[in-house]
This record gives structure tokens, sequence and C-alpha cells, in this order.
């Protein structure tokens, strides 16, 4: 395994690490998706760019639209809960009540 391979493997190992063990706030668990979803496009056009075919190079800006997406939707979840719960402790949350 090359250096590169290792760091990018790495990041997306500590972005879940950190999404599984550190859930306290709904923002530190967004900021892990992210991570993780940054280190998947660098990976993804590194492999786009070593295999130097035009067909895999819409791979990475689709994962970025995707992640774009999903920052989006988070962010928004994040605003409505700090909203209604007037926090964004995990804790706090409870899908039972609504």
């Amino acid at each position: 395994m090359t250096p590169v391979h290792f760091s990018f493997t790495s990041a997306f190992a500590l972005g879940l690490m950190g999404l599984a063990f550190h859930r306290t706030h709904l923002l530190s668990a967004l900021l892990c998706l992210e991570g993780m979803m940054l280190s998947l496009f660098i990976a993804l056009s590194l492999w786009a760019l070593q295999l130097e075919a035009t067909s895999y190079s819409t791979a990475p800006m689709l994962l970025l639209a995707f992640s774009a997406c999903e920052a989006s939707a988070g962010l928004a979840l994040l605003v409505a809960t700090a909203r209604t719960h007037g926090t964004d402790r995990l804790q706090s949350l409870n899908l039972l009540q609504c």
C-alpha cells in the first residue's frame, strides 16, 4: 500500500471512528461525515487520474454533488433541531417523542 492510499484510508477510518464514538453533538457528526466524503472524493479523483480513462472522470463530480446535497440536508436538520430543542446535543433527541 502506497503512502497516498494509506493516508486516504486512514482519513476515512478516522472519520468513521469519529462518527461512531464521538456522538455528542449533531455538528460533530456532520463534520465527520464531511471528512469521510472529502477523503472519498480525493481518492476517487486520484483513481480516475491513475487509470487515465475519461469515463471514470464523472464519478468524483457525482460524489461531490451528492456530498453537497448531504451537507445541505444535514445543516437544515441542524437548524431545525436547534430551533425546536434549543441544542444540537444528540442525547436530547428522542424519536418516540414528536
